[in-house]
């Protein structure tokens, strides 16, 4: 099995991407989350386009988690908008998966451990193990 994407899915994706981070910010401005920042960072779908993992980056990342959760029970509403928006393009609407990127995040830690005195290569345990996507 190949674990490159096919230019159909890449299409699907970037389509998806697109009008997700149109509708999210919707729902951030509806729910008063203006000092929030959400950037729908990738979306990648499954080869048989039935579901789509949506990676989202959250400023400031202390409300990612919150959010995130927040995401997950909207999850038919934004389908439900998303699907209005591609009806269009896509026959099927994917189902959703919302995960937090925190790679932002996790490069800003690497930025601060480098320029500080202590240094993560000489000592690997100052930042966290960075988990598989």
């Amino acid at each position: 099995m190949s674990t490159t994407e096919s230019n159909r899915q890449k299409k699907i994706a970037g389509v998806l991407q697109n009008d997700l981070a149109k509708v999210l910010q919707e729902l951030l401005r509806e729910s008063g989350q203006l000092s929030t920042i959400l950037t729908v960072s990738k979306v990648s779908v499954t080869v048989d386009l039935s579901i789509a993992k949506v990676y989202v980056s959250v400023f400031p990342s202390d409300k990612a988690e919150a959010l995130i959760k927040e995401l997950k029970q909207l999850t038919p509403k934004i389908k439900h908008q998303v699907a209005q928006l591609t009806k269009h393009q896509l026959r099927k609407m994917p189902d959703l998966i919302f995960y937090n990127d925190d790679s932002m995040e996790y490069i800003d830690n690497i930025e601060k451990a480098v320029k500080d005195q202590e240094n993560p290569i000489d000592n690997p345990d100052l930042l966290p193990k960075r988990k598989k996507l």
